[in-house]
């Protein structure tokens, strides 16, 4: 591509850019769900905080096997961490303690031996206070064991989708009611959160088989030879001209899809990292998979496989709708509304669809159309580019990012809120974390300092997914969007080549390959 003739013209007239410029002094959170804020706080920091009561350690240093610094929970052997989330009568976990844990366990072992594990101690805790002075205080360290199962219940209800895991919790129930014989107040706060469990995980059963159902677009065939698409055939102009309107309804797929991911579900990734292969996408080296053990398990991963499809096939449809049309002035206009649309996507900080429909835009079949290229005025789709250049670990990207980030916490209105990093570039980030950090110290503790900011990213990211979209919804253009067939590989090539000939031996060789495995299938 030629480049701008003003880069710094091009940027300033992005409105996001002035966010983006500006460097962000101090880590804050966005505002989130209740859970999640409940949890996390304004900065999930891991500090224990005032009237929570503390265990295992000081402002500095360690005892037993937890080590604090500055009070803040740094590592520790994971049987100390499993006691230290379990509450006693003069003492309850830091929300943000219980949130991490819990996230962070599932790395070690599953939930239900966690379950069953947390139900031990509370066992041991109970006979203590039923041999000793303290057994007036029964109730009341019943009622904190139930506000744990609670938080638990809200912030991972699929935990419990296991059958070993629900036995746990009836048993753990159970035991907790047994001195709730008076008014009955424990038994009503466990029938509230069984009732609430149970919705959540119908709820989400019910998303996911509904999801289960819609088909994937179709993989066109695409032109045979000279065989032109029918004039009846419709394309994206002809049911969206308007950049500004594709780009809200692509925020809106965006969004629906990405609310449906978990925490548990990012952070399965992690406990598979060390298995993930090295199927590369469309962009190449940009886009960790997810590994074959978490496709494997559909149950689990369907919301996190149908994102990263979502991405696929949003680049596929863009190179599909250029590459299918014949007369080249025509494709100069498609190029030139894609690369609208994609600016459309940075300014309402949509910047995974963005990215996705640049993918398209450079894959070869599109990218070798030299002669339509010529007529396009790259000078915006060369601002985007820059804003996606790899170099410096997607510097500029995450500049923008940041911007996007600020303007969110400042928001006056739900436009301005919205925040759809690239997803893949998320996973990598998480990747790496992961990679960098070991999950132990040389001494056997768990890294717990590590898992912190694991924790802080998720909770980033689940504060972005819980934002409504505020445009309109237009259902026929997020039918085609999410319907329209779409050319394989093959058929991008061969739809390329007819638009504008090989011009050297490789791409001669390329397109009489593909002619006679055409014929050949005939």
């Amino acid at each position: 591509m030629q480049a701008a003739s003003s880069l710094e013209a091009g940027l300033m007239e992005m409105p996001l850019v002035a966010h983006c410029l500006v460097l962000l002094t101090q880590e804050t959170m966005p505002q989130t769900s209740a859970v999640f804020s409940g949890f996390l706080g304004p900065s999930c920091s891991g500090q224990v905080q005032p009237g929570m009561g503390e265990r295992g350690g000081g402002a500095s240093g360690g005892s037993g096997d937890l080590i604090f610094q500055d009070g803040r929970l740094i590592s520790g052997s994971l049987e100390a961490l499993m006691e230290h989330l379990v509450p006693t009568v003069d003492y309850y976990p830091d929300r943000t303690y219980i949130f991490t844990f819990l996230l962070s366990s599932r790395v070690f072992m599953p939930p239900h031996d966690l379950l069953a594990r947390v139900g031990q101690i509370c066992l041991e805790q109970r006979q203590q206070l039923e041999a000793g002075p303290e057994k007036a205080k029964l109730k009341s360290f019943s009622a904190k064991i139930v506000q744990l199962l609670k938080e638990w219940t809200e912030a991972f209800p699929y935990d419990f989708q296991d059958e070993k895991a629900m036995a746990e919790l009836k048993a753990i129930t159970h035991r907790v009611t047994q001195c709730d014989e008076e008014n009955g107040t424990v038994k009503k706060a466990i029938a509230q959160m069984t009732q609430s469990l149970l919705l959540s995980l119908a709820a989400r059963n019910q998303l996911q088989e509904l999801r289960e159902k819609l088909r994937p677009p179709a993989v066109d065939k695409g032109p045979v030879l000279k065989t032109k698409p029918p004039a009846t055939q419709k394309d994206i102009l002809g049911v969206c001209c308007d950049p500004l309107v594709l780009a809200q309804q692509l925020t809106h797929i965006e969004l629906d899809r990405v609310s449906s991911i978990h925490p548990e579900d990012l952070m399965q990734i992690i406990s598979h990292m060390d298995s993930l292969d090295n199927r590369r996408g469309p962009l190449g080296s940009l886009r960790p998979t997810v590994s074959p053990q978490c496709r494997g398990d559909l149950t689990k991963t369907y919301s996190l496989e149908a994102y990263d499809n979502w991405f696929n096939c949003l680049s596929m449809l863009v190179a599909t709708e250029v590459c299918r049309v014949v007369k080249k002035k025509h494709r100069t206009r498609m190029l030139e509304f894609f690369i609208d649309v994609a600016r459309e996507c940075f300014n309402i900080g949509n910047f995974n669809s963005m990215m996705a429909i640049i993918s398209g835009m450079n894959l070869s079949p599109v990218a070798r159309l030299k002669k339509t290229w010529s007529k396009v005025k790259t000078a915006k789709f060369d601002v985007l580019e820059h804003h996606m250049d790899p170099s410096s670990n997607f510097c500029n990207y995450r500049t923008a990012l940041q911007g996007a980030t600020q303007r969110s916490q400042m928001a006056n209105s739900s436009r301005e809120k919205i925040v759809i990093p690239v997803f893949n570039l998320f996973v990598k980030d998480i990747y790496f974390l992961h990679k960098i950090h070991t999950n132990h110290l040389p001494n056997g503790h768990i890294n717990f300092k590590k898992f912190w900011e694991i924790s802080r990213q998720i909770h980033e990211f689940m504060t972005w997914t819980q934002v409504e979209c505020p445009f309109e919804k237009d259902k026929k253009i997020q039918s085609y969007l999410l319907t329209a067939p779409i050319y394989s590989e093959e058929a991008l090539f061969i739809a390329s080549f007819e638009s504008e000939g090989p011009e050297n031996h490789m791409e001669k060789d390329s397109w009489k390959n593909l002619r006679t495995t055409l014929l050949n299938r005939a």
